[in-house]
């Protein structure tokens, strides 16, 4: 398989000296093509002021139409046909914006984060997740947290559906249903961990440049689990000091991972 390394979305949050990413892997599997996330869409980009008022201030997205999973996969000489299946870490505006852009794609997802983004009662779910982001009715599909023992996690899911060399890790804690995705790469594994880490400094043990105060705050303040989000930090350091050579970690929006995983995706 091959896998292309896309920004779908440049974030500049307060206090944050570096815009940041919305980091989506694009892979041409046999099954056709397959998302890891979709970053912003077309409508997040028409249509900005459905992004709330409070989140643009914060995270201040750019919400060009060019930076779109639609556009670039145009530009690569593909149709949104052509996406098969869309893996989501999990239901965040920055994560989903782009489903609509592709209509015919299965979206596969936990069904804990279809439950608390989807059909929550809860106030809190309520405001953080955006209804409109699904309205067009995607074909979302429902996946267990059961599986085996993954490089050190209890259980990843094989997403047979889709082919061999993909899995979802779950990992809550950001959200109550937020998963990592694994994806054979042929000369390596990527683990796509989502927003279960904001920066690289978190996993490797403060590399620079450091982690703003106010990022962290920011994680802090939005995740569904605090201490779930910190028990996750040490599991993925675990991991990383492993340094295991079949093996790269990414997040969704540390740029310095983003700009290493494209310069290196065809090692």
């Amino acid at each position: 398989m091959k896998v292309r390394h896309l920004n779908c979305g440049t974030i500049r949050p307060v206090k944050v000296p570096v815009p940041m990413v919305c980091h989506v892997l694009l892979v041409e599997s046999d099954a056709g093509l397959v998302l890891v996330d979709s970053g912003f869409g077309t409508r997040d980009c028409a249509h900005p002021e459905e992004f709330g008022r409070i989140r643009r201030r914060i995270i201040r997205p750019d919400f060009e139409r060019t930076e779109t999973a639609a556009e670039q996969l145009t530009r690569l000489g593909y149709r949104p046909s052509d996406v098969r299946h869309i893996i989501v870490t999990h239901f965040d505006a920055d994560h989903i914006g782009g489903l609509a852009d592709f209509p015919d794609a299965q979206v596969h997802v936990t069904a804990q984060e279809v439950l608390s983004a989807m059909k929550s009662p809860s106030v809190q779910n309520r405001i953080r997740f955006q209804p409109s982001q699904w309205a067009h009715g995607p074909r979302i599909v429902e996946h267990t947290a059961d599986g085996e023992p993954w490089r050190g996690f209890a259980a990843a899911k094989e997403l047979s559906e889709i082919g061999p060399g993909f899995a979802l890790v779950p990992l809550p804690g950001h959200t109550e249903g937020h998963a990592c995705v694994a994806v054979d790469a042929g000369h390596r594994w990527l683990l796509h961990a989502g927003d279960a880490f904001y920066h690289h400094s978190e996993i490797d043990g403060g590399g620079p440049p450091p982690m703003p105060a106010s990022l962290r705050a920011f994680e802090m303040a939005v995740a569904a689990d605090r201490k779930m989000v910190l028990d996750n930090h040490s599991r993925l350091t675990e991991l990383y000091r492993r340094q295991d050579p079949d093996l790269l970690i990414v997040c969704s929006h540390d740029r310095k991972l983003y700009e290493h995983a494209k310069a290196t995706a065809g090692d």
